[in-house]
């Protein structure tokens, strides 16, 4: 007898539509899989005769052959535990056939027939919709994503044997609830908590508003970290294409919370400087989303960044550039989308304190010059606002609460020079002011005659690349928006110049 099951496997974010098609007659005990399983998919099979073993049905004494099609995909993951065993029961009789008419199935099985939640289930489910499945049964840990899913009823399942009663109408399954997020969560850290440094929180108001990359550079304790950690808290809400953008790369890389909805919040990264490459960009031999995926249409923060290995820095030219990241492996590739903010730091020196005026240095300017250099000047090329962060005075210090501006407050003019930005590019399928193409520099950014001498004064005294004088242009361009001006002003340009602290001369 041969029976088929739908089921699903993930390239990338993208979920893609496989058959299970389960074949069993009579003979000498005998289960094999075939149409590209890795190892865990081969183990379906120990878990799967377990399973059927506690729900008293013997297949020890049948020959049973799975194909999971088309067979020129990689199937990997224990997803198919579920699909396999009710293909197998299909075939022993135990519901009639016909009930697997446009129904999928997802999930893990334990050795006693529970089910365990499987990641990437949200992009599976909307590639069941654009099929026309109708239903999808899914552990009951996976069913607030599968309810994300319009036009597709999810159903939760805690045991196969539910499943099989489900198919057999002997009982009726949970429809999937998307998850309701309690109170107090997603709350922020505020700018009003950092004392002081008024520029860097100025930079950060740039970069919200445009989408700009910063660098922070400062002696240790002056505050990068802190207020890199509340950039998200001034950046402008994720729209719904975007969140279920974010949710699908989270669903993939297993990193959904139980019984969590979509992600709301723009993501914040912080890798630490020993990771590496691979950690970074993503991959293995079944690639998965990397740290820039992660940090999609949200904030990668990577701190100490001279201590960060070369060759990890300059994974990160592609999706800096592109907004995507590819990943080769011999059985094709996969692009997983990186469209973040990179918010940098770094000690001027290897010591940390170079221009400290309360500390000493003791590096000579050949070692800071040999430790600015382990940041290639590509890289800073990228980086379109690089800021100075002095440590804090004890003045500033002292003042009591409520005297620093709210993230709110701040987080409203963000608003309204994004929506600025949305107006004047609507149509270009450009975003932000950090990702116009230079026609578009060209077209929207056009200078008065005193502001273009002083920017070439700036390009041949700081010796500037063609790429850094456009992302001068883009600062500029952003800061009008903050202002509400329609045109560029000298004012605007000539603050933008200031935020390229790294092509001065040490």
């Amino acid at each position: 007898m041969n029976v088929r099951v739908r089921s699903a496997a993930v390239h990338g974010i993208e979920g893609t539509l496989v058959d299970v098609e389960v074949d069993m007659y009579a003979g000498v005990g005998h289960f094999d899989i075939v149409g590209l399983p890795e190892t865990a998919v081969k183990e379906s099979r120990v878990r799967v005769l377990s399973t059927l073993r506690a729900l008293g049905h013997r297949a020890n004494s049948r020959w049973i052959t799975v194909n999971l099609a088309p067979a020129d995909i990689r199937k990997h993951g224990s997803l198919y535990d579920l699909p396999i065993a009710v293909g197998v029961l299909g075939c022993l009789e135990a519901f009639p056939a016909e009930a697997l008419d446009q129904r999928m199935f997802l999930g893990e099985l334990s050795l006693d027939g529970r089910l365990r939640p499987v990641p990437g289930v949200l992009p599976m489910v909307a590639a069941a919709r654009e099929r026309g499945i109708t239903e999808v049964v899914v552990p009951r840990g996976n069913a607030p994503e599968a309810a994300l899913v319009q036009g597709v009823r999810g159903l939760a399942a805690d045991t196969l044997l539910d499943a099989v009663r489900y198919l057999a109408g002997l009982g009726g399954l949970e429809p999937a609830a998307p998850a309701v997020e309690p109170e107090g969560t997603g709350v922020l850290p505020d700018l009003r908590e950092v004392r002081g440094q008024a520029h860097a929180k100025r930079a950060l108001e740039i970069a919200a508003a445009g989408g700009h990359n910063l660098l922070m550079v400062g002696p240790p304790g002056s505050g990068k970290t802190m207020l890199a950690r509340r950039l998200p808290s001034i950046l402008p809400p994720l729209t719904d294409a975007e969140s279920l953008e974010v949710t699908k790369i989270y669903s993939v890389a297993g990193l959904l919370r139980r019984r969590s909805g979509l992600v709301r919040t723009r993501p914040f990264r912080a890798p630490h400087h020993t990771a590496s490459a691979v950690s970074l960009a993503g991959g293995g031999s079944f690639p998965r989303p990397g740290e820039v995926s992660l940090a999609h249409h949200g904030v990668l923060f990577m701190d100490e960044l001279p201590e960060w290995r070369r060759d990890v820095l300059e994974v990160l030219r592609q999706p800096l550039e592109d907004g995507h990241v590819t990943i080769s492996r011999a059985s094709g590739a996969c692009t997983f989308p990186a469209r973040f903010m990179l918010v940098a730091a770094m000690n001027p020196c290897p010591c940390g304190f170079w221009g400290d005026p309360r500390h000493r240095c003791s590096c000579s300017p050949a070692d800071v010059a040999r430790y600015r250099a382990r940041v290639s000047g590509p890289l800073l090329d990228r980086i379109d606002l690089h800021v100075e962060v002095p440590a804090v005075p004890f003045r500033d210090l002292a003042r009591g609460e409520g005297l620093g501006e709210s993230s709110a407050s701040i987080r409203d003019r963000v608003l309204r020079a994004a929506g600025a930005q949305a107006r004047r590019l609507s149509g270009t399928g450009v975003a932000c002011n950090a990702r116009m193409s230079p026609t578009q520099v060209r077209e929207f950014c056009g200078v008065p005659p005193e502001a273009s001498r002083l920017l070439e004064a700036a390009m041949e005294r700081l010796g500037l690349s063609a790429r850094a004088v456009d992302r001068i242009l883009k600062v500029a361009r952003t800061i009008a928006d903050l202002d509400g001006a329609e045109r560029l002003e000298t004012v605007h340009v000539s603050e933008a110049i200031q935020y390229r602290l790294l092509d001065r001369r040490v």
